[in-house]
């Protein structure tokens, strides 16, 4: 009986497999951890090859662990957005490195772009900011910097994709084409009232339309693997960026409800309802999801370090074994001791977008310790999220009535607390924390028919626990007026 989904969650750090089963549990897991170079300072870098060889290896435990293929109705992809890929059609030969969304390599040519004067049609058009966040200009560096890439494209045979699209591609044998809606979005090549890639803006970076993928809804056909990759044809019948599918997963489904996951980075995103908000606070208009040619749209704040300013800690400055046991570190102190860790590692994201901006500690003392930092450390993802949340408000968004919260970070109670006393705003943690691909997974099953739809979805959400906001008021104070001078000496560091 085909009673599973297999739900690929490709990320950052790693690539994931799950069998989920009717009722949104998962099953069985397989997890490759998934290694990044960082060739030059601000560059990130993926081996596409080795993200196809763990999607490969996962998918397969996966199928193993749970009985065999004919147990699966249907494959859902969930994934890093804005990473990019470029390969040959005919052969499907990568061209060099996959360059991550992390990666800073094309902030002059963003700068450029900004200073004559073309980000206001830009944001306009696309909903977001001129940054070498997104992946055209990734693309168009591509493009520029790899010959093999350029001659393919005069050939006609380049092809360009995120992480979901080089996937279907490879899944279905070089037969499909195609990305989602959510993450042609996240391009800065996709129209955001037109839904469909835009001339003007693929001009702009220098990228050939004819390279681009089919844009689908989330719930559509993807085509099918062949026999020969699994034991029997399995049909990828969903597809969403990692962000939106976490907001599906969190039943965020009607405006006034947002998410925060605290993965790599860390992603604000809030439903709008059916039609964009103009950003005037430098947040990002983006689709949430596209179910049938309907869409919902989403205002997002990107946090470009989170998770990673815990890794940092665990394996640079070797201050704990394992990234949890930053929780009873940071809890032996009361507060951070007047410490500010600003994690600009690859710069700052929203609200500030400071691409050239690098990260410092500040406030140390010869009383200073390793619980300080770690303490601060866990301020600064919560003081973030706290410039977005009154982005938010300022945007004219609707009031949130709680933040739900996932990933990672979400399994420490003490940065949860503190994320709610900096926030202002009770935060809520769902008892299944995967959201990513249980959200997919979802969309996969609706599809299936073994959920109603959306309102029946959002109604099987429940929080397994609630932070309302405390704390001392004055110590809170200090913290944001801390974290407001830690951001004015990063801004002033940078090199004019």
């Amino acid at each position: 009986m085909q009673d599973l989904i297999l739900a690929l969650d490709q990320g950052t750090t790693s690539t994931r497999a799950l069998a989920v089963n009717r009722d949104l549990k998962p099953i069985a897991i397989a997890q490759s951890m998934l290694p990044q170079s960082y060739p030059q300072p601000g560059w990130v870098e993926h081996d596409a090859e080795e993200i196809w060889r763990a999607t490969l290896e996962v998918a397969g435990g996966v199928i193993a662990q749970a009985g065999g293929p004919d147990r699966f109705a249907a494959i859902a992809i969930t994934n890093q957005r804005e990473t990019v890929v470029a390969w040959d059609a005919e052969t499907s030969e990568v061209f060099g490195p996959a360059i991550v969304w992390q990666d800073r390599r094309t902030a002059s040519t963003c700068s450029e772009l900004a200073a004559q004067g073309k980000e206001p049609a830009f944001q306009a058009a696309t909903g977001l900011l001129l940054d070498p966040y997104f992946s055209g200009s990734k693309i168009g560096w591509m493009l520029e910097n790899r010959p093999e890439a350029a001659a393919a494209a005069q050939r006609g045979t380049l092809r360009v994709g995120t992480i979901d699209c080089f996937l279907i591609w490879r899944l279905t044998g070089g037969k499909v084409h195609a990305t989602d809606a959510t993450n042609a979005s996240r391009t800065a090549l996709f129209g955001l009232a037109s839904q469909q890639w835009e001339n003007d803006l693929c001009a702009l970076f220098g990228v050939p339309m004819v390279a681009l993928p089919t844009v689908k809804n989330g719930i559509d056909d993807y085509g099918a693997t062949p026999a020969s990759l699994f034991g029997r044809p399995v049909p990828i019948r969903a597809v969403a960026g990692d962000q939106q599918a976490a907001l599906v997963g969190q039943g965020c489904l009607s405006p006034g409800l947002a998410k925060v996951t605290f993965g790599t980075g860390a992603f604000l995103v809030a439903n709008t309802g059916d039609a964009p908000i103009a950003s005037s606070h430098r947040l990002l208009g983006t689709v949430g999801y596209r179910l049938g040619g309907k869409v919902a749209y989403a205002l997002e704040g990107s946090i470009f370090n989170a998770g990673t300013v815990v890794q940092w800690l665990r394996d640079e400055l070797g201050f704990f074994a394992q990234s949890a046991d930053i929780e009873a570190l940071a809890a032996s102190v009361p507060d951070a001791g007047g410490v500010v860790v600003v994690p600009a590692f690859t710069g700052l994201g929203a609200p500030h977008w400071l691409a050239d901006a690098r990260g410092s500690i500040s406030g140390i003392t010869r009383g200073t310790t390793k619980a300080h930092i770690a303490r601060a450390a866990l301020d600064s993802v919560a003081l973030q999220t706290a410039d977005l949340l009154t982005a938010l408000e300022a945007d004219g968004a609707p009031t949130l009535a709680a933040l739900r919260v996932d990933g990672g970070m979400a399994a420490n109670a003490t940065f949860l607390q503190r994320l709610a006393d900096l926030c202002g705003v009770p935060v809520e943690r769902p008892s299944e924390t995967e959201m990513t691909a249980l959200g997919v997974a979802s969309l996969a099953a609706i599809d299936q028919g073994w959920i109603a739809g959306l309102e029946a979805l959002g109604a099987r959400w429940k929080a397994d626990a609630r932070f309302e906001p405390k704390g001392d008021r004055q110590e809170l104070e200090r913290a944001r007026e801390g974290w407001a001078l830690g951001l004015a000496a990063t801004r002033a560091a940078i090199p004019a």
